[in-house]
């Protein structure tokens, strides 16, 4: 009888599923989409029984209809979800709340000014780099703060893939990949809660077991079998932040790969063999064991050209809605002949503030240089600049702490806008390649699966299956320009970030 394993991940617009062979070919792949709640700008959030639950029951159902397979065939199942959100449940694992998504959602800045003054010199060594949105503790405290009734009702602080692990098997846990996030309440050195680094946000008790992510984790219960259609004992791993296992899908597996995770933000995984410390990003260990990983992560991507869909191309919106060409597609196309630079106009991507490098919830969007011959064109093809230039300045951190990059994968919906990719390599100045299965996380948790099941022997070993689909070269005279501009880039944020703030504040 053959075999198969599943994976499936939660991202921050859909759910994608893949079920795959002994030789980690697809043969069935499923997508459901969803919302995310936004109702003030500082504030992102999912309901994580409606959405993150039912979607993984609804692919598993799918996968195993679609493909004919049966459910005892399949022999694991790995899972992953957005990373670093919080999502407080009681003791039968139902969310109380709303789940309070990553780095996006800032609600939690005075609770974040408060630790740093608690803290003071001590909280870059407490929580491993400056204390930002995308750290957890900070929103148990807005909980603690806000929500005084939930946070009495918590039985354990989770996040998205521990939620859902626990749906899965009943057992409690994160792996240490994401348990970096919720400093200072792990002690990682010996992975296990932190008493002292609990006593400001919660109980030890509260928080879940630390495992790696390609344990198992537990099997399949009869409930969740019932609501998923796998066979009670199915192996399930851990499971773990949707960008490391994206990361995984691509092959990104040794010391000087880095992926460049193109979805409604930008995220970034760059493997290096040893720990690097600096403050701009956020370095730790990674799934694949003696490895470590320097990650960091931008608030905008694809809802920076969502939002340009929506607001300044509802025109090609409407001729896809009418059977037209898919209006990014057109919004790509449009930018042909716009030159490098788009006529002198500049952008800073900062609509939702930003994370790394900046670390600075208030940040704001900037466009400097227009003039009455800029169109749409202009301002669109500008927007994809300043988050290429976004991503340069990752690239050149990680050089700066003698990391070679040498191998940068793209993933994500946005490699499906071939003019972003080529821009992004003319801004690096280096080559950007992406995958041949571009089914992402979801496949990255298949293959951990597989090596799981024992499909393959080990990670050199599956590190064969994957195979690169295209390779975008820099170009002049565009990457020549680029080279000359990034420092303008790095400067109009310094010079206008005391405007940014007081803007911030009034909307």
């Amino acid at each position: 009888m053959n075999q198969y394993v599943m994976g499936i991940d939660v991202g921050t617009n859909e759910t994608k599923g893949v079920l795959v062979d002994e030789n980690c070919r697809i043969v069935a792949d499923a997508a459901v989409a969803h919302t995310m709640d936004n109702p003030s700008p500082q504030v992102f959030e999912q309901d994580a029984e409606e959405i993150w639950w039912k979607d993984v029951c609804h692919i598993s159902r799918t996968l195993l209809q679609s493909s004919g397979i049966t459910s005892e065939q399949v022999k694991a199942l790995g899972v992953s979800a957005l990373g670093c959100d919080c999502v407080p449940v009681d003791k039968e694992g139902n969310a109380l709340c709303k789940a309070i998504l990553y780095g996006i959602d800032s609600r939690a800045h005075e609770e974040i000014a408060w630790l740093n003054e608690y803290y003071g010199e001590a909280a870059i060594e407490k929580f491993g780099h400056p204390i930002c949105s995308s750290d957890v503790a900070p929103k148990i405290l807005w909980i603690k703060n806000h929500l005084p009734k939930v946070y009495e009702k918590t039985y354990k602080f989770l996040t998205a893939s521990s939620f859902l692990t626990a749906k899965l098997t009943g057992r409690y846990c994160i792996d240490k990949y994401l348990a970096e996030d919720f400093l200072p309440l792990y002690d990682l050195e010996r992975d296990c809660p932190d008493e002292e680094g609990c006593k400001l946000f919660c109980r030890p008790e509260q928080m879940a077991e630390i495992l790696m992510a390609t344990d198992v984790a537990g099997e399949i219960t009869e409930t969740a079998s019932r609501l998923t259609g796998l066979a009670v004992g199915t192996k399930v791993l851990t499971g773990t932040g949707d960008s490391g296992t994206e990361a995984i899908s691509t092959g990104v597996f040794r010391p000087g790969d880095m992926m460049i995770q193109l979805g409604s933000t930008c995220y970034f995984v760059c493997l290096s063999d040893k720990m690097i410390q600096d403050e701009r990003v956020w370095p730790g260990t990674f799934i694949i064991p003696e490895t470590y990983a320097v990650c960091a992560g931008t608030n905008t991507a694809g809802t920076l050209t969502t939002w340009f869909r929506n607001s300044f191309y509802t025109d090609k919106l409407e001729e896809e809605r009418q059977g037209g060409i898919p209006a990014y597609q057109a919004m790509a196309k449009s930018i042909d002949g716009i030159p490098a630079g788009s006529d002198g106009l500049m952008m800073l991507p900062y609509f939702a503030g930003e994370r790394t490098p900046l670390n600075d919830p208030f940040a704001r969007g900037l466009y400097i240089g227009l003039h009455l011959g800029h169109k749409r064109e202009h301002l669109y093809k500008a927007a994809l600049e300043g988050i290429a230039y976004s991503i340069d300045q990752h690239v050149r951190i990680m050089e700066e702490n003698g990391i070679e990059v040498r191998n940068i994968m793209a993933v994500g919906g946005g490699t499906k806008n071939e003019e972003w990719l080529q821009i992004i390599a003319d801004v690096l100045g280096k080559p950007v390649n992406t995958s041949r299965i571009t089914m992402g996380a979801a496949y990255g948790d298949a293959l951990m699966a597989a090596l799981q099941a024992g499909f393959y022997e080990d990670w050199d070993a599956l590190s064969r299956v994957i195979e690169p689909r295209k390779t975008y070269k820099p170009e002049q005279p565009a990457a020549t320009y680029y080279e000359k501009h990034k420092e303008l880039f790095a400067k109009l944020y310094e010079a206008n970030k005391t405007f940014m703030h007081t803007l911030s504040r009034e909307s």
